[in-house]
Order: C-alpha cells, then sequence, then structure tokens
C-alpha cells in the first residue's frame, strides 16, 4: 500500500520518523508522500525523505503552500530548487479553505493559481486541499484542467456529487480515516460509490484522522494505520482488501510517477 499523505514535520510525530517508517512496514506499506504545507515544512519533508533513501519504506516529498499560509507567500523563486528536485513528485499542499479563513480568500486564490501554473509548467501533479470553498475551487481546477493540470484531491470528506464534479475534470481522489467516522463520514461513504479504485488513493494525513475501526492505540495516527483506511473502503465497495490495495497503489504510482529511487543527492548515502 501506498500512503500519499503524512505530515512528519507535525509536532506530534517529531523525530518519530524511522520508528514510523518501521511500523509501517510492517504492515505492508511500501511507500509513502511526506506533505509539504509551507516553505519550511516543505524544506523539511523533502530533507526527511533524503535521510530515507535507505530506509524500510520509500519516501517522498510535496512542496507547497497550504492555503491557511497563502498570506505568507514567499514567492515561486524558493521553491523552484524542491520543485526541480526528482524527490517531490507533487506541487502543493495547495488549494482553497474557507473554513476557518487564516488567509483572505484573494490571498489564497492568487497563491493557488501561482502553484497550479507551476504544476503545469513541471508536469507534476497537484496535491489538493479544498474546505468550505467548492464553487471557487473547482471552477479553478475547471481551467486548470483544460490548461493540462492533473492531481489528486487530498483528504476529501464531501459527498458523490463533488467526488463526481473533479473526477469529471480529470481528478483522482484521495480517502482518509474520515471513511471510518460514523458520526462524520457518511457524505463520503456514500461518495465511495462512484469513485473507481483505479482513482482512488489511500491516505492517513498523519497525525490527523486516525481511523475510527483501528481501535485503541497511539493517541496520533500513523502510516501504520493505513490498512484500517483500505479495509473501510473495501467493506463499504463490497471488494476484496487485496484489490483495493492493489488498484490504490497502482493509481497513486501512475499519478506520482512513483518508479525507482532517484540517483542519490549528495552527501546521501544508498546502499548498492
Amino acid at each position: 500500500m501506498i500512503d500519499i499523505g503524512v505530515n512528519f514535520h507535525a509536532s506530534q510525530l517529531k523525530g518519530l520518523g524511522a520508528e514510523l517508517l518501521q511500523r509501517a512496514s510492517a504492515v505492508g506499506v511500501t511507500d509513502v508522500l511526506a506533505t509539504g504545507t509551507s516553505l519550511a515544512a516543505s524544506r523539511q519533508e523533502l530533507a526527511f525523505a533524503r535521510e530515507q533513501v535507505d530506509g524500510p519504506v520509500r519516501v517522498w516529498a510535496t512542496a507547497g503552500v497550504h492555503p491557511h499560509d497563502a498570506k505568507a507567500w514567499p514567492g515561486t523563486e524558493p521553491f523552484e530548487a524542491l520543485w526541480a528536485d526528482p524527490l517531490v513528485v507533487a506541487v502543493g499542499e495547495c488549494g482553497l479553505d474557507y473554513n476557518r479563513m487564516f488567509s483572505p480568500a484573494a490571498d489564497q486564490r492568487r497563491v493557488f493559481l501561482t502553484q497550479i501554473a507551476a504544476a503545469i509548467r513541471l508536469d507534476k501533479p497537484l496535491f489538493l486541499h479544498c474546505r468550505d470553498a467548492f464553487e471557487d475551487f473547482h471552477a479553478m481546477l475547471r481551467d486548470a484542467s483544460r490548461a493540462g493540470a492533473r492531481g489528486v484531491v487530498h483528504c476529501f470528506t464531501d459527498g458523490a456529487e463533488q467526488a463526481e464534479a473533479y473526477l469529471a475534470l480529470g481528478f483522482d481522489i484521495g480517502i482518509t480515516g474520515w471513511v471510518s467516522d460514523i458520526a462524520r463520514g457518511s457524505a463520503l461513504r456514500d461518495a465511495l460509490r462512484v469513485v473507481p479504485l483505479d482513482h482512488m488513493h489511500l491516505e492517513t494525513d498523519a497525525p490527523y484522522l486516525r481511523p475510527k475501526n483501528a481501535g485503541k492505540t497511539r493517541p496520533y495516527n500513523e502510516p501504520a494505520l493505513l490498512p484500517f483506511v483500505a479495509q473501510a473502503v473495501a467493506e463499504h465497495k463490497r471488494v476484496d482488501l487485496n484489490e483495493v490495495a492493489a488498484q490504490t497503489s497502482a493509481a497513486s504510482r501512475r499519478l506520482f510517477r512513483l518508479t525507482a529511487l532517484p540517483v542519490a543527492q549528495p552527501g546521501v548515502q544508498r546502499s548498492s
């Protein structure tokens, strides 16, 4: 299985990277994407990915600015070196979030457009975020799709109508432990019936959104709990768990172009 979203820079996971990957490997997780949400976080996630070139799980990174931090957008220049690195496989996390409005909507849209343009120019997928901003977000993705953009709507929590709208534009859907939340996940569970496995990606969004079906575990979410997300998807789509794992992993490898790890960066040792 592939976990397309882990926030290793989050305070809950600080200093735990190596053991998190050991536990993830033990349950069949082969690859994870370390999510960049700001310039500082993107640099941290890429550094972590470089450190783990010989680790038990392959680590890739994304680089971008979350809509919460749009007001502090540093410009594209400091991101260019990150986006050029072969371990950085997506632009983002980027998008719109009108829920808590940590950044003004105008700033969010401006920064999102800038990152869309970068993804198209670099031919890298977008790692997308949307919360309470569907109309503006969908309109911007419609234009992006026409220009050749691709990507995944990460941590999708809406219903079937919104899922179909994104799929129609050619964007994939990321499923988290939210699907196992009986109290809050009903819309997402309904959406599963319209999201084909070959356009679905599994993610923990660790340390957040710990799967409810995981029972009592550590107080944070982690990649080792990804099988519980897969199990919930299998149950609600009424398909075999192995089929869920195989098809979602294939979708992630295809979208993010996860093949062999690139040649080691300067100062990074790799075993033969």
